[in-house]
């Protein structure tokens, strides 16, 4: 495995989202100095904030998974996922409702939700949920340790003996395909094949391999922190500086000054200079190319994944809402159709419509309820819709559309903030997505943009843009490889007595 030669006592981080924040962890767990550079006033990154009239909003990614991986994160100083954070879990994982008005909660125990589908759509389609069930599994064991949670150097790791394995598994297969091998109801098998808008692919393109998605939150679980999605990176911040990590927030990285093949020092936009043996960015990668000066030398530009609008709203009490809802329209593949290929928003829209106060009431004010509606959309790339002149009206549709398909529709309602490609893109994220590069065949695995940059020496990538991909569970790992890039990777995470600290680099 390459990884960043010479001295690596004083690291800088820029980027206190979740990937820089596993990577600042797990360097500080690993003995090295880390000063994180982040332009907000607070943690988090995509996983944003906002404060609006007594509601506290997610602006980031609402649905967690994988818990294990935050435990990892924590152990790497040391430290308990319970003494910083607590996790709820989400039950329903979902409730979806389809455009027949029919209903089908989706739970993480076998039995329970085979029960559920029986119900639903009779037992031959139980039974094969449950064979799904375990082809889900056995992909996610074939594929996690070798192939998402593991360095590659180049596209040549393709050709080994693990990649036959995935493809025995099924893993380069079409994800639809694969899913219709075990579920012959087109409504259930949505429910297993919806998340590949989360990797920005169809589902009638994208790989099977990615899959490994809707076993990490229908059979591993949704969970959610107390106090919000920003109670997670606010917890990681907390472990990070108690293990010795410097945070400067409100800064601004403008450049880098180099010498030869390494980056010697960080340039913030108040003038000042942080030095830094090692370099860890979370940017986007177009930001992170500016830094650094560089050029890309892929033969494709990069293409972003598709976009979204989300309106955050208050209401009055609404408990027919589960925490997160799916509310499929009837033209589900002309949804993809309009994102993906013609550019435009969808005309009958499927939403996840997600109800935070369902677990933790006190996001909201007393007798009120804190409800987003997410609408994929296409990116800028792909449609250049003027969407601050279009956002008010188009909003008012996403919620009357909510109330058409629940059963006692929403009242009381205020808007509190409309998000659109637009304003995506004004925070920077490429096309105006907020889920960076789409998972396209070019930008998946070994061919996605990689994590070391060929002439630097002591410069890594995390996040969304890079390897293994977009997502908290995949963001969280990408800190943690970046990491091993920096260290080499470590068989055991000593506690904080154990490690050293390194002397701090000087900030001029």
């Amino acid at each position: 495995m390459r990884r960043v030669t010479g001295c690596t006592d004083h690291v800088v981080v820029i980027g206190a989202g979740l990937a820089g924040l596993s990577a600042a962890i797990h360097l500080a767990g690993r003995g090295r100095a880390v000063t994180v550079l982040e332009r907000e006033p607070v943690p988090g990154g995509r996983a944003g904030r906002a404060d609006i009239a007594g509601h506290r909003l997610d602006l980031g990614p609402t649905v967690l998974t994988m818990p294990d991986l935050i435990d990892e994160v924590f152990a790497a100083v040391g430290e308990d996922t319970d003494d910083r954070l607590r996790l709820v879990p989400v039950d329903p994982v979902y409730r979806a409702r389809f455009a027949d008005g029919r209903v089908l909660d989706v739970h993480t125990g076998a039995e329970r939700m085979s029960e559920a589908i029986a119900e639903f759509a009779g037992t031959r389609e139980a039974a094969g949920y449950l064979k799904l069930r375990r082809w889900l599994t056995h992909l996610y064991d074939t594929e996690f340790d070798r192939f998402i949670a593991a360095n590659t150097d180049s596209p040549a790791a393709l050709l080994s003996f693990d990649t036959l394995q995935l493809i025995m598994a099924g893993g380069l297969r079409r994800w639809d395909r694969a899913v219709a091998d075990h579920l012959h109801d087109p409504e259930v098998r949505r429910l297993f094949t919806f998340q590949s808008l989360y990797a920005g692919v169809a589902p009638r393109r994208a790989l099977a391999a990615y899959a490994v998605i809707a076993y990490m939150d229908t059979i591993r679980g949704v969970f959610f922190p107390l106090g919000g999605m920003r109670a997670l990176p606010d917890a990681l911040a907390a472990a990070a500086t108690a293990a010795g990590v410097r945070f400067h927030y409100g800064t601004t990285a403008t450049s880098t000054r180099r010498s030869g093949s390494r980056v010697r020092a960080v340039t913030t936009a108040d003038g000042r200079e942080i030095a830094c043996d090692a370099l860890v960015l979370t940017t986007e990668l177009h930001h992170a190319y500016e830094l650094l000066a560089h050029r890309s030398h892929r033969p494709l530009p990069p293409t972003a994944a598709p976009s979204a609008v989300v309106v955050h709203l208050s209401c009055d009490a609404a408990p027919q809402l589960a925490h997160h809802s799916l509310l499929f329209g009837r033209a589900w593949n002309r949804t993809f159709d309009d994102i993906l290929a013609r550019g435009q928003p969808m005309r009958d829209p499927s939403l996840l419509v997600n109800r935070p106060t369902a677990t933790d009431a006190s996001l909201a004010p007393p007798g009120r309820d804190l409800v987003s509606v997410l609408a994929p959309a296409p990116n800028l790339a792909r449609a250049p819709i003027d969407w601050d002149s279009r956002a008010p009206a188009y909003a008012a549709d996403l919620v009357a559309t909510v109330n058409e398909r629940l059963p006692t529709p929403l009242t009381g309602v205020d808007f509190l903030r409309v998000t659109t490609p637009a304003d995506w893109a004004r925070a920077g994220m490429l096309a105006g997505s907020p889920f960076a590069l789409a998972h396209t065949f070019s930008q998946t695995g070994p061919l996605r943009p990689a994590n070391m940059i060929r002439g630097l020496d002591n410069v890594v990538l995390a996040g969304g843009s890079t390897v293994p991909g977009v997502g908290i569970p995949p963001v969280l790992v990408s800190g943690r490889l970046a990491a091993d890039r920096v260290t080499g990777a470590v068989s055991s995470r000593p506690t904080p007595a154990a490690v050293p600290r390194a002397q701090w680099g000087p900030i001029r």
